[in-house]
């Protein structure tokens, strides 16, 4: 049999013939395949043949894919020759001598690969030029100094003679990802959502366009770039970042008609300029996360180390390919992140919880706290603020459920949205929100202020953490607590995750109905559980107590789940019913919940309210026990 294998970012090929009946694939050198990865057990998987196929049996701890089929340890499935069988971090072929099927986004990871190495080896040359700390600290952005940069990337590209034939096919293709990075940010620019006015500002400059342009390049480059524009129908798009995802889905499509115009010395324009702006990037701004800050596709940045930084997208991890030069570099650019919003980090303060200026997120942790080096993680501000439609239309709530809820928010029912990271719960809670009548007063609370209400009579509070000596630090239940004195009509607090959870059933029970707020949890019987935890880090109740607070105080429990592939949905909508003193528990009770293959219905009950929402002329049954198909 012939085993073909390599890494996955790696072109090289490794080729193994055996006469075994079973080829043992692992980490331990007594293994035939021998897979030299920690991400590797010692005997990880055997194949043999059965009935005219392959069988693999994945014998370690670490699971594979088979095709698109997930293999866990223990299990075995049977495939055919000429299949790519993937453990992490290569991939396999057996008995073909095709080249394993690549997918788009580890080719593009791959391209991005190597265009980090050439930014690395241009970047260590300039350093013997220039001294680029010293330029990045004083911040010597003026036209002189950005020439004199540029002017030394070419000289560097020539002595690395980057350009040389030899290099020709690899640069063929990186310069297809160049173009569409850059109609990519082409679009962006131009704007398209009010939303991304703020975002575009702060992470635009002039570096995006090079101090040394050619402006009969430039000309052949808008060019193509409309021509690229129209054979993919972008303008057909409703907004931007639909635009933006028909870019990234249809590109590679439409590239090879515009690989003919691209003659050598428009190509080594195109890389010549893209190296530019990454290292104008890495020197005045925020490196390769420029361009990810601005990206309205991408919802959250996770840079796990220097080499390594991974992105959210549609609710789906992917790794994006960039990365930074060094970890010194990483750690630079973390500092000019963190000092824009007045904050510092240093090895007396590795750890930083900040805000961006347009409410994006940023959490920072450095050496010595984070052993492998800077990370650094971005959940963005969303530039386009979702409505009850959105939701329906994206199968995450059904109407009849969202009608429900809307009538529960006027009718001032506290609300609680539960769910795990990233679920979404933030967004409903937003959602609900908008439902609030526009003449009640609303006071919110957050950690970071992410909540967008329309109503005018909004007062925004946000907590601040200690300062370096340990003072002028205010909690959420501080704000809470002084929320109370503000005349509220209503509360809304971002997320209960510690002692505040007493403090915010106390508001719910003391005439702040029609209040809302989030928790993490898994289903709505665990809210209950969570509650506890947070109560008794307040106070020593006895659990009776708490529960009886509990019960008075939330009427609606709205549970969030993230499905595999990345979609999120609401799984849940139940009452807490009241206290079962028989039983020493609380009631319950689900109104809507998943069945009949992860879709959401009503169950037949009435929540005990339902009489007030009828008679307010909120509600009427047949939307909330409709035909849910409909």
């Amino acid at each position: 049999m012939k085993i073909w294998f390599n890494k996955v970012h790696e072109a090289k090929r490794v080729l193994i013939e055996s006469d075994s009946s079973e080829i043992r694939i692992g980490r331990d050198l007594s293994n035939i395949v021998v897979l030299n990865s920690p991400l590797v057990s010692k005997r990880h998987a055997v194949v043999s043949r059965e009935n005219g196929k392959l069988k693999l049996e994945n014998v370690g701890v670490n699971g594979c894919l088979v095709g698109d089929h997930e293999v866990l340890g223990g299990n075995s499935i049977l495939f055919n020759a000429g299949e790519t069988v993937r453990i992490w971090p290569y991939s396999l072929t057996f008995e073909s001598e095709e080249v394993s099927a690549i997918s788009r986004t580890e080719l593009e990871a791959h391209l991005r690969s190597i265009m980090g190495d050439l930014n690395q080896r241009v970047h260590r040359k300039l350093l013997e030029r220039l001294d680029l700390y010293e330029i990045e600290n004083e911040r010597t952005g003026d036209a002189d100094t950005i020439v004199l940069l540029e002017r030394n990337i070419e000289d560097v590209c020539r002595e690395l003679n980057l350009f040389g034939p030899e290099n020709e096919p690899l640069l063929e293709e990186i310069v297809g990802l160049t173009l569409r990075d850059l109609l990519i940010n082409q679009l962006i620019l131009e704007g398209g959502s009010t939303g991304l006015d703020l975002l575009t500002r702060l992470t635009y400059n002039e570096f995006d366009l090079p101090a040394t342009l050619v402006p009969e390049r430039e000309t052949e480059l808008h060019n193509l770039l409309i021509f690229a524009r129209e054979k993919m129908k972008i303008e057909d798009e409703p907004d931007l970042s639909a635009r933006i995802s028909r870019v990234e889905a249809t590109f590679a499509d439409i590239f090879p008609l515009v690989r003919p115009h691209l003659h050598r010395e428009m190509r080594k324009y195109v890389i010549l300029r893209t190296l530019k702006k990454d290292l104008k990037d890495t020197v005045f701004g925020y490196g390769p996360l420029q361009d990810l800050l601005r990206a309205p596709t991408i919802s959250e940045i996770m840079v796990v180390k220097s080499d390594q930084i991974f992105v959210e997208k549609e609710g789906v991890l992917e790794l994006s390919g960039r990365r930074f030069i060094s970890d010194k570099v990483t750690e630079s650019i973390v500092e000019r992140i963190v000092a824009q919003v007045g904050r510092r980090i240093d090895k007396s303060q590795p750890l930083v919880d900040a805000r961006l200026a347009d409410g994006s997120r940023v959490n920072a942790i450095i050496p010595p706290l984070a052993v492998r080096g800077p990370c650094l993680t971005i959940r963005k501000f969303p530039a386009h603020r979702f409505t009850v439609d959105d939701l329906i239309e994206r199968d995450s709530l059904t109407s009849s459920a969202a009608m429900f809820l809307r009538s529960c928010v006027i009718d001032h029912r506290n609300i609680l949205v539960s769910g795990g990271t990233g679920t979404g719960k933030t967004t409903m809670l937003n959602i609900l929100s908008s439902f609030i009548p526009v003449k009640e007063r609303i006071v919110t609370i957050e950690d970071t202020t992410e909540l967008q209400l329309h109503q005018d009579h909004v007062v925004t509070l946000e907590s601040k953490p200690a300062n370096v000596e340990g003072a002028g630090g205010y909690s959420i239940r501080d704000l809470v607590k002084n929320a109370l004195r503000m005349r509220p009509d209503r509360i809304i607090v971002g997320e209960c995750r510690g002692a505040e959870a007493l403090d915010m059933l106390q508001a719910m029970n003391t005439g702040h109905d029609g209040s809302m707020t989030t928790v993490h949890a898994n289903s709505t019987d665990d809210v209950i559980k969570r509650l506890e935890v947070l109560v008794l880090m307040a106070v020593d109740l006895p659990v009776v107590s708490i529960h009886r607070q509990i019960a008075s105080a939330i009427d609606v429990v709205v549970q969030i789940t993230r499905l595999p592939g990345g979609r999120r949905k609401v799984s849940q909508i139940s009452e807490i019913a009241g206290y079962d003193t028989d039983r020493g528990a609380l009631i319950v009770r689900d109104i809507y919940n998943f069945r009949d293959g992860q879709i959401l219905h009503p169950t037949g009950y009435l929540p005990t309210f339902v009489d007030s929402l009828i008679a307010k002329n909120l509600l009427k049954l047949e939307f909330l026990y409709g035909d849910e198909g409909k």
